[in-house]
């Protein structure tokens, strides 16, 4: 019985170090998207997908040093990733409101020029 508890504890620790490196690469294929685009809104979900996987970055590191502070950053960090997010969003649903005023703007001068 002995023996099963030291495989699962094995088991246990290569996947909680193989674990963060896999969401490493993750975020950094995020990193990727959200500087390719094509559009504002993959920006913005990559952005958000960064975010949460810091955080379960966070939480597995946690549990794997035994460290209950962690936790406590993971919280701070998930509320401003939130945050943020929100900024952006509100930001670019400001700055496309303004584009889609000043096409109307541009075609309304046109049919009356006409």
């Amino acid at each position: 019985m002995n023996s099963g508890n030291m495989v699962l504890e094995s088991a246990f620790d290569i996947v909680m170090t193989i674990l963060p490196v896999l969401l490493a690469v993750m975020v950094f294929i995020c990193l990727i998207r959200a500087i390719k685009g094509p559009r504002v809104a993959d920006r913005i979900v990559a952005i958000n997908m960064m975010g949460t996987m810091t955080m379960v970055i966070i939480a597995i590191l946690s549990v794997k040093m035994n460290e209950g502070y962690l936790v406590d950053i993971c919280i701070i960090y998930a509320m401003i990733s939130f945050l943020a997010v929100t900024l952006l969003t509100k930001v670019y649903m400001g700055v496309y409101a303004e584009r889609q005023k000043k096409k109307e703007e541009s075609a309304h001068d046109r049919t009356t020029v006409d």
